[in-house]
């Protein structure tokens, strides 16, 4: 295990406006303060605080109007938290004047003149996350986990990710978390031994595993913490006593063969496993092999990720196999594996016994057309409120589309739709197309890109998703579209400009010779006509 060298990747950068920094919300402690002590139109007519009582009710307006914000965030976590942000300063607004309109308290009054129309939620969640990454060490360790000693605190979850601990914050916290585990209900131990020595952080997972071992907790997040086998182990403590697990987070952990057999090895008890995540890891088919055991003996699972972790068609069956028990699942993401044929057609029997499937995430696989075409007849039958259909980078031809397409065609709720890096071409295309003309009004997204489209499939494609009511983006490029394809396609979006992906890589050139020689476009014209009444629910 290398934790310095797996830390040193830089994280993709996205824009966030939730939650606030700490440093924002001691800023808005401090403008709070401001509007109850200083002169204006409204301590004029109510009167103001001293500073004192001001300073006080500042932090908890300010305690309130970030949990309001944060619950109504957490509700919708994929937006940007720009209405959040706007309903924390609102709260902010409203409770200051109802603190100034009771005027300044008592000297005998011993509690703060807060709204009694919003009273302030017990804190439940601890959360030292926000911010750069950085080391954390003993003093600050001090300071910073003092909440968490206050009696009677009511702190059900705590983060500690994105702050790095040494071996002496590590002996601070443990007295700690040992004094309040058995009120813990989640914990996140994502990313907290960044840049240290392995020695080092093996001690450090060791103590933190004995100060917790015995709680009863609903989740765990142990990613990013390149644990390998050693450090798997030095969780062994705490993961030996879970019994009630619903939730298991191990992604980019550096999970290889033998560190999947200590994780089966580790938590014998999984019958209340709900949520089960691999991601970016060394498993492998072996590895595979472990895991698949804990699969198998977790029949509750709704969302179970194992996407890029060299899985192969040995791991491939495995899982699939194991899968079968799994007949609560709702999300599934095996990206980026190479499962081939044998476990795509493996898989593809799990999927027939999953009526409340939602999400499926089946791009990269090597499916091929018999692995796409077995998975997508069963999907057929099964999964009637699917959303979200990922099947891009496997090969598929125009031989499987009249399969694939009589999937869709029964897939309503459908909102996600992504087929790029196949080889559709035209053919397959319109036959897509045409099932979607029919209903499918949540249709959001439509990736089809690298796919050998040209001018007559792009333009049937977004003739019919321009017109859905929730259309939101269309991805084709990347395909050999003429000029004059583009130009009609862009016509048709010209009220949507941005609902439409770039052209960037388009090559209007491009295809083999007989299309780049043929006849042009009365043969895409025909093409087309040929497809119009094309019965897609027949199979050669």
């Amino acid at each position: 295990m290398d934790a310095t060298e797996s830390k040193s990747q830089p994280r993709p950068f996205s824009i966030k406006l939730w939650p606030p920094s700490q440093n924002t919300r001691q800023m808005l402690v401090v403008r709070v303060t401001d509007n109850l002590t200083t002169k204006s139109i409204f301590t004029q007519k109510y009167g103001s605080l001293s500073k004192e009582e001001a300073e006080e009710n500042a932090k908890k307006i300010e305690d309130v109007a970030f949990a309001t914000a944060n619950e109504h965030y957490e509700k919708e976590p994929d937006g940007d938290g720009s209405s959040a942000v706007q309903l924390y300063a609102k709260e902010c607004s409203k409770q200051i004047l109802e603190v100034l309109k009771r005027g300044p308290s008592s000297k005998d009054d011993k509690e703060v003149l807060v709204s009694e129309e919003v009273s302030a939620p017990r804190d439940t969640m601890f959360d030292i996350s926000k911010g750069a990454r950085s080391f954390i060490e003993a003093k600050e360790a001090e300071e910073t986990l003092e909440p968490l000693k206050e009696p009677g605190n009511s702190y059900t979850k705590i983060c500690f990710s994105n702050r790095s601990f040494g071996l002496e914050a590590a002996r601070v916290a443990e007295p700690i978390l040992a004094s309040i585990k058995n009120q813990l209900k989640e914990v996140d131990l994502s990313d907290f031994i960044a840049g240290r020595p392995e020695a080092e952080a093996l001690e450090v997972m060791n103590i933190f595993s004995t100060a917790l071992e015995g709680s009863i907790l609903k989740s765990l997040n142990l990613s990013n913490n390149a644990l390998g086998e050693k450090g798997v182990r030095a969780f062994g403590a705490l993961l030996r006593s879970q019994s009630c697990l619903e939730e298991l987070y191990l992604m980019n952990n550096g999970i290889s063969e033998e560190a999947a057999e200590a994780v089966c090895e580790l938590i014998p008890l999984t019958e209340n496993l709900r949520v089960l995540q691999f991601h970016n890891n060394m498993t492998g088919d072996k590895g595979a092999l472990a895991i698949s055991k804990v699969v198998k003996r977790s029949p509750l699972l709704e969302d179970f990720r194992c996407s890029s972790t060299r899985v192969g068609s040995e791991g491939g069956v495995a899982l699939s196999e194991a899968l079968d028990t799994c007949t609560h699942l709702k999300k599934l993401d095996l990206r980026d594996n190479m499962f081939g044929v044998e476990a795509g057609v493996a898989l593809s029997k799990a999927l027939s016994k999953y009526a409340g499937l939602t999400e499926v995430y089946l791009s990269y696989l090597n499916l091929e057309d018999e692995g796409a075409m077995a998975i997508a007849r069963a999907l057929k039958e099964s999964a009637p409120s699917l959303e979200v259909l990922d099947m891009a980078g496997n090969d598929i031809t125009a031989e499987a589309a009249p399969i694939v397409a009589a999937c869709i065609a029964e897939k309503q709720h459908l909102t996600k739709l992504n087929l790029a890096e196949n080889e559709l071409k035209d053919e397959g295309a319109i036959q897509i197309s045409k099932v979607l003309e029919e209903g499918h009004l949540q249709l959001k997204e439509v990736d089809m890109s690298i796919n050998s489209i040209r001018r007559a499939g792009a333009r049937v494609l977004a003739r019919v998703v321009v017109q859905k009511p929730e259309f939101k983006f269309l991805n084709i490029d990347g395909n050999f579209i003429s000029d004059e394809g583009i130009d009609e396609v862009k016509e048709m979006f010209e009220k949507f400009p941005d609902r439409l992906g770039s052209f960037d890589e388009n090559d209007p050139e491009g295809g083999d010779d007989e299309e780049e020689s043929g006849e042009g476009e009365g043969d895409e014209h025909e093409l087309e006509t040929k497809l119009e009444k094309l019965e897609v629910d027949k199979e050669e």
